[in-house]
Formats: structure tokens, C-alpha cells, sequence
């Protein structure tokens, strides 16, 4: 069972600042959606908890906000409460570190490195704050935050209490965790990591890109920081990294999960592949535990014929990413799902594969 956080002096409220019928695009990576209601941005945990609980006495409709790395709001807008965490907080002792939830994430990579530990280096350049790792159980180039995880500190909205859950009750698989089964009833204020003092170098390199990019073997270890920006370099070069003047940015990242499919799905998506492509086309496929396996959705919407570029409106496929849907500038919300639909439509009319999203969707749905 998560244990209760004390209670105390984070009880205090600072006054917040609030808006009312507040843009909420500039607060997405995609710089896409309609306006809230009502916009609060809390810098204390106190400041959040105060703001969930207000907003769930009067029954108002509650979205919680980090870096905006991975929301899809409609055109619409957010009839409530958009809470915008902006908490911080870096504190490392030994080995083990805190992070406030609104610590920007790629910055606290960056501190870790420098400060000669191990364990998120690759995970470096991911956008958004530190309270959303959790969510997802944020992942790239070999690595997840669940492997080094400790506890969650969180706004449990049921009980009414700050609870800490272990990494064991966080119920971490790929690309999800409780907070993701239970979306309304968590709300992340602080996260623990147990990290790896390895003498200045990375964890060992487990993904096959970055050894080749490396020049290394997989297992093998090297300056983390020369991990980190080995990492930085690939994923700039697929449009990964944020950057203001490269519409290829203005994205979520990874819009689609990569499918794991069973034995009996599998061996059917292979026959598709094979009638499509040949006999002799082999997909990406790797082991994702008994009797399933994962292939790339990049490959697949590649295959399906969405390359890099596709479209012609202002949302279109990255130049540098077929996996990454992009707001050229003036899109709009439905601009994005009308691709995103015929790339979903595309890659199952072909290989009989859904593709799911990766961003959350508010007010709308794909």
C-alpha cells in the first residue's frame, strides 16, 4: 500500500497567478488547441495540492499540465481548470535524486551527467518536466525511468491524502504505469531515482543505435557524457530535440506506440508483410515478453507509404521522422487528426496493424 506523506508546513498556499480564457497552445510542444477556462500555474507542491482539491470540491473539470510534451488539445479549448505545474526542486544526496514535477526533465539529465552519474543519460533531450517521466514510463535508447525509479510522490484525488508509491506499486511496463491506468485519480509532485555512481561512466549501452554510434559493443560502458551527447546528436537529427525555428519540432515526439503484437498477430502481420514487400522482407522485430513481440511503427508507416514529409496542408510527417506528426505553423488541432487518422487507416489497410497514440488527447479524440 503507498504510504501517507506527513503533513505540514506544505500545507501553506501561496497565492497562485490565474487567468481566465487563457491560451493553452503555447504551452504545447505542438502549440496547438483552443483556451482554458480558467489557468492556474502553482509553483509549490501546496500550491498544486490546494489547486486539485478546490477544483474536485466544485466539481470543475481539472487538467493538469506539465511541460506539454505530450498533449493534443482540441481546437476548443479546456472548459476548466488547466492547472500548469511549474513546482522545482533538484536535490541529489549521494546517489539518489529528488525532482520537483516541474523540473524540466532534459536539464536534470544534464545535471546528472555532470555530476558523474549514471542511469538517464540516455535519456537525454526528452521535452517536458520531470513529473510526466512517470506517466508513460518515459524510454529511448535503451534505457526507462522505471529502471531507476525509487518512488512517486503523489496527490492521490480518491483519499485526499499525498501518498508515496514505490517503484513496485507504480506497476511500470512499456510505455505505462498506474497513473496512466487511473489518469484522474494521481497527480505526480515529486520523483525519486536511484542512480549509479560508475566512476563518470554511462550505464552500460543497451541499444544498438547508440553502440553503433558510439563505435562500442552493446554492455559496454563509456563517459556518460559522451553518452548524453552522442543521444542529443541522434535524436536532433530526427527533429527530437526543441528547437523554436525547426518546424519539425513542433510535435510530440513519438506520436505512435510501437505495436507489441502476440505469436498469432505477429505471424499475420509477417504474411502481410511478406505479400506486400516479398518474401524476403523481414520487419523489425523484437522480443517483448513470452509469446510477444514489438516491431517499429516507424517502419510501418514508412512501409505503408507515409514517408518523411508526407502531406500538404500545415500538419504534416517530420522531414526527419516518419514517427513524429508536425504542426508546420498555422495548423490546427484537426489538421493534426485528420493526419493521424489516414496514417492510422493507411497502416492497417496495409499490414492490419493499429497504431496507437502516445500524446494525450483533450477534448478530442483520433
Amino acid at each position: 500500500m503507498p504510504r501517507r506523506e506527513a503533513r505540514g508546513t506544505d500545507r501553506t498556499l501561496v497565492h497562485v497567478q490565474e487567468l481566465h480564457d487563457a491560451p493553452l497552445a503555447p504551452l504545447t510542444t505542438f502549440r496547438l488547441g483552443g483556451p482554458a477556462a480558467r489557468l492556474v500555474t502553482a509553483h509549490t507542491d501546496a500550491e498544486v495540492v490546494e489547486t486539485v482539491r478546490a477544483a474536485d470540491a466544485s466539481g470543475t473539470p481539472l487538467l493538469v499540465i506539465g511541460g506539454g510534451s505530450n498533449l493534443v488539445i482540441g481546437d476548443e479549448g479546456f472548459d476548466g481548470t488547466a492547472l500548469r505545474i511549474a513546482t522545482t526542486g533538484f536535490t541529489l544526496d549521494g546517489t539518489t535524486l529528488e525532482l520537483a514535477a516541474g523540473e524540466n526533465w532534459s536539464d536534470a539529465v544534464a545535471r546528472t551527467v555532470e555530476a558523474g552519474l549514471a542511469g538517464i543519460e540516455c535519456l537525454a533531450g526528452i521535452p517536458g518536466s520531470a513529473g510526466a517521466t512517470p506517466i508513460q514510463n518515459v524510454g529511448a535508447y535503451g534505457q526507462e525511468v522505471c529502471d531507476t525509479i525509487t518512488e512517486v510522490v503523489a496527490y492521490d484525488r480518491t483519499t485526499g491524502e499525498t501518498v508515496t508509491l514505490t517503484a513496485a506499486e507504480c506497476a511500470f511496463r512499456y510505455r505505462n504505469s498506474l497513473f496512466k491506468d487511473q489518469p484522474d485519480r494521481y497527480v505526480v509532485l515529486r520523483v525519486r531515482f536511484a542512480l549509479e555512481d560508475a566512476g563518470g561512466l554511462s550505464a552500460p549501452i543497451k541499444y544498438p543505435e547508440t553502440a553503433r554510434a558510439l563505435g562500442v559493443e552493446a554492455g559496454d560502458r563509456v563517459p556518460a557524457a559522451t553518452a548524453r551527447e552522442t543521444v542529443l546528436r541522434l535524436r536532433a537529427g530526427k527533429g527530437m530535440v526543441l528547437d523554436p525555428a525547426d518546424h519539425d519540432t513542433w510535435s510530440a515526439g513519438s506520436f505512435f506506440h510501437n505495436p507489441i503484437l502476440t505469436d498469432e498477430a505477429y505471424a499475420a502481420f509477417l504474411g502481410r508483410v511478406q505479400d506486400r514487400l516479398g518474401a524476403d522482407t523481414a520487419p523489425p522485430a523484437y522480443p517483448a515478453g513470452e509469446g510477444r513481440t514489438k516491431t517499429s511503427a516507424a517502419w510501418l508507416i514508412d512501409k505503408a507509404g507515409f514517408t518523411k514529409g508526407y502531406g500538404t496542408g500545415p500538419a504534416r510527417i517530420s522531414t526527419k521522422h516518419t514517427l513524429a506528426l508536425t504542426n508546420r505553423g498555422g495548423a490546427t488541432t484537426e489538421d493534426l487528426l485528420a493526419l493521424a487518422r489516414e496514417v492510422v487507416a493507411g497502416v492497417h489497410a496495409a499490414f492490419g496493424v493499429t497504431l496507437v497514440n502516445e500524446p494525450v488527447t483533450v477534448g478530442v479524440r483520433l
